[in-house]
């Protein structure tokens, strides 16, 4: 029998299914930069602070010099930022700070309550700062909301990229953020993570296939909510039902998936995780279980600000920086090349 349950359109967001609460791609085509972080073109005609609306193959977001997302609070769930091109400066009310990009992600923790800020920098002005990246929501149980943020970073030397050929040699490389693949085993999620829990099966994979390459999605336990999302190629097939660009499957977990790209080299992300079933309250930025968790939230955020904000700017930018770094809350420092 086919593990294909249901095909869907993806919207913007992708539509996610519990553990997960929000995914979103984002594919920017920014121009070279200015030499203070920024695009080096005119932003007239664009709803800064509000650009959405992909003018020219790109947006700024939130920001109004530098494109991306200054900062903003979070409560009760954790964010995985997946940097495939391009590079993100993050910065927190913790004081924690980074560099990252070109497969990197960054794992956070929002725990209690954070702020941080989320900025894309053009680094290079003689030639175009492509972005591609996913921003993952992945939710807390009732039990861990409240804990201690945490920062983390996983550096695309230590993510595991697993190559596999198929009967004519056609390469599908699937990269394991989390979930182990084939006995590759990723780094460690932060500790309070419904992920650091292997018996909850939580797999976040992307999947580059080559034209007409075919690839099997093994089995997993039974039970777990394991979603497809086809971002890129011309269609594909999952055992035999046919994809076009931008739709989803939800997948039954307990049954292996043979995939087959079109003919243009196909890319897909996988989902996967054990349902944490319980209530979901959202209210922008914060994931509760219940109402009065939520006005509690937004009480606690009025009175602290989280521990307010140690930054220069609110869309704070490493301008100075040399490479890839991390600088966690406890003052230490990873350099990377």
């Amino acid at each position: 029998m086919s593990a294909v349950k249901q095909v869907f359109a993806l919207g913007f967001p992708w539509q996610t299914l519990d553990p997960f609460l929000f995914c979103v791609y984002h594919k920017d085509d920014f121009p070279a930069g200015n030499g203070h972080s920024g695009p080096a073109v005119s932003l007239a005609g664009r709803n800064i602070g509000q650009d959405f609306n992909m003018i020219d193959g790109w947006n700024m977001y939130h920001g109004d010099t530098v494109p991306g997302f200054p900062a903003h609070p979070h409560r009760g769930f954790e964010t995985i930022t997946v940097v495939n091109e391009g590079l993100v400066d993050h910065a927190d009310s913790l004081g924690a700070a980074g560099r990252y990009g070109g497969g990197d992600t960054q794992w956070m923790t929002a725990g209690k309550g954070v702020q941080h800020s989320e900025m894309f920098p053009l680094t290079k002005t003689d030639e175009p700062n492509p972005m591609v990246l996913f921003q993952i929501w992945l939710n807390l149980p009732a039990k861990n909301k409240m804990v201690e943020p945490h920062f983390g970073m996983l550096w695309s030397e230590d993510i595991p990229m697993v190559e596999v050929n198929d009967a004519q040699g056609r390469l599908t490389t699937l990269k394991a953020v989390a979930g182990v693949f084939q006995g590759h085993i990723p780094p460690a999620p932060p500790p309070q993570s419904w992920a650091a829990d292997a018996g909850n099966d939580v797999a976040v994979w992307n999947i580059k296939m080559s034209a007409q390459g075919t690839f099997e999605l093994p089995a997993a336990a039974a039970g777990l909510n394991r979603v497809l999302y086809f971002y890129r190629g011309d269609q594909a097939s999952v055992d035999g039902q046919i994809l076009t660009p931008k739709q989803g499957a939800q997948l039954q977990s307990d049954v292996a998936v043979t995939l087959t790209a079109g003919s243009e080299a196909c890319e897909f992300l996988v989902l996967q995780g054990r349902p944490i079933g319980e209530p979901v309250v959202q209210h922008g930025p914060f994931v509760m279980n219940t109402d009065q968790e939520i006005h509690q939230a937004f009480a606690d955020y009025r009175r602290t600000q989280f521990g307010g904000w140690p930054w220069a700017d609110s869309d704070q930018v490493h301008k100075d920086t040399k490479g890839r770094f991390a600088k966690h809350a406890d003052g230490r420092i990873e350099r990377k090349p």
